[in-house]
């Protein structure tokens, strides 16, 4: 037994190499050759909107904007009024809580917590005018923000603070007349900033990616596919194809690497049979939050420290903020390797009101899927890591009242007094408040689909297929070769490659004696 087993791993270390070099192989190139060609050219606008009447002329409010677009475009607006993006909320069904409507109107998060008291500042990027709390008429069709996802002047900006209004220095007449397909420029000033600054939530949606190249992105880098969002975030009736699993739940209207490249994009079979399993991104984006340093952490129970008794702020080396007197601390990073889960498309949330258990981290989003799961893949995510305020004895994750005008309204950013702050966001939402609070460990999912590398860039097999540190080494509920061991099935494979080895030289050593013997005979 002992005379085979060097030949029966020098076999299993070529073996091994040789999978490791398929992992170089991509997409079919005539595949490429097609996806550039059906979304290289841009589309030029066959409308010029400068040239309509009803955009000629001065408009007082934005207001007067929206009516002019739905005297043409009527009944779009009814669309827009149905979707998530003007609700912030749509029907879900949760997993053991039945049917809900949940999203940000209700949903708490481990970042800025929630938009309930703090509508004015959080809903810049709402595509309406003037939601600043409950008030807001969602029925009222003219506070449908057209400009928002349609401005191509990019002139277009919302005001700080202001409720989802215009800025004052925007030319309302100049943007109504230069309107069209939405742009990278649309989707990213409120996608790419959420959470109150550039790359903050996501990780893999930032600003570098309004002008990039292929090494951060193959497919929204100007010399790469050169993509707009809504190329793959398409829309039916103003519904838009994707979503984001800190506020959905259900497995439905997803925007997949599937619907353009298909199921078996590779020349390679084997790394094919990979897609039951694992995501396309699990392999093609070994790292996130490659150009400027995304939020990692955030602990709210350090907020409130002064410097001559003002607020202050403390920023790293390149200038991100590590400490703010309003929010506490922070830990950023960049070039982060995804950590990996099972997904099977359905997750569950955090809602506002739950009693949370005695067990932290609270998971503030928990995506579902395990590897006996058939609709499950292994997936990358960032998972954001917070300390927030909760209540110790009701034991509700609270919502804390941040943002006010003036000091004395009870926002924490002007008052710097938790009780004050929590009273008021908790009677906003309905719910007790004991007037006692404490802080807890938090986690947040955030599924990683953005800035795919390269084929030379993807994660190799030995990332994975390694007993020393390999990427899926939290995941242990399946065995992996190469980074698991099993004294049956290692005998099993070693056994194997013994009996083809000895199989092949038997086979040998019977053409050799026959090939003689039928030598012999015609002597």
């Amino acid at each position: 037994m002992k005379r085979f087993l060097i030949p029966s791993l020098a076999l299993a270390i070529f073996v091994l190499y040789f999978i490791s070099t398929i992992t170089k192989q991509d997409i079919v190139p005539s595949q490429i050759e097609e996806l550039k060609s059906e979304y290289g050219e841009k589309i030029r606008p066959s409308v010029d909107h400068s040239k309509f009447s009803q955009l000629k002329k001065s408009f007082s409010k934005p207001q007067e904007v929206t009516a002019a677009c739905i005297d043409c475009h009527n009944e779009r607006h009814t669309e827009v009024m149905n979707s998530s993006h003007w609700n912030w909320e749509r029907e879900e069904y949760i997993e053991g809580r039945g049917v809900r409507y949940i999203g940000k109107k209700n949903i708490l998060n481990n970042f800025c917590i929630g938009i309930n008291t703090n509508e004015q500042s959080c809903n810049k990027c709402h595509i309406g005018y003037g939601w600043e709390d409950k008030s807001f008429d969602f029925a009222n069709a003219n506070n449908v923000d057209c400009l928002a996802c349609h401005d191509n002047s990019d002139t277009y900006v919302k005001k700080s603070s202001g409720a989802g209004m215009p800025d004052p220095s925007v030319n309302l007449t100049t943007v109504a007349q230069k309107v069209g397909k939405p742009t990278k420029s649309n989707c990213g000033t409120c996608h790419f900033f959420g959470g109150g600054g550039n790359n903050v939530k996501h990780g893999d949606l930032e600003k570098a990616l309004f002008d990039t190249h292929r090494e951060i992105d193959v497919h929204m880098a100007s010399d790469g596919g050169n993509l707009e969002c809504v190329d793959c975030h398409t829309a039916e009736r103003h519904q838009m194809l994707g979503k984001v699993y800190s506020l959905s739940s259900m497995n439905r209207n997803r925007s997949t690497c599937e619907q353009c490249h298909g199921a078996t994009p590779h020349t390679n079979e084997v790394i094919n049979e990979h897609g039951v399993k694992v995501a396309c991104q699990t392999c093609h984006i070994p790292e996130y939050a490659k150009v400027n340093a995304t939020k990692m952490a955030w602990d709210w129970s350090t907020a409130g420290k002064m410097k001559e008794g003002k607020p202050y702020e403390e920023k790293d080396s390149l200038g991100n903020i590590t400490y703010a007197s309003i929010k506490g601390t922070f830990i950023w990073k960049q070039n982060v390797q995804p950590e990996y889960v099972w997904f099977n498309g359905t997750a569950s949330h955090y809602l506002t009101g739950d009693t949370i258990s005695s067990e932290t981290p609270i998971q503030m989003n928990t995506l579902h899927g395990s590897y006996d799961d058939p609709d499950a893949k292994i997936i990358p995510v960032k998972v954001h890591r917070a300390v927030q305020p909760y209540d110790p004895v009701t034991k509700f994750v609270v919502q804390p009242k941040t943002f006010a005008n003036r000091e004395g309204e009870g926002g924490y950013w002007k008052d710097f007094d938790w009780n004050s702050s929590i009273q008021h966001g908790m009677e906003y939402v309905g719910l007790p408040y004991s007037g006692h609070y404490s802080f807890v460990k938090t986690e947040m999912y955030w599924p990683i689909n953005h800035m795919v590398s390269p084929k030379t860039k993807a994660v190799a097999c030995k990332e994975c297929h390694t007993s020393n540190n390999s990427r899926v080494g939290n995941l242990r509920d399946f065995y992996m070769p190469g980074r698991d061991y099993n004294a049956t099935v290692e005998f099993m494979g070693i056994g194997a490659i013994v009996m083809s080895l000895l199989g092949v030289g038997v086979h040998a050593v019977v053409r050799v004696a026959s090939k003689k013997q039928s030598m012999k005979n015609h002597i």
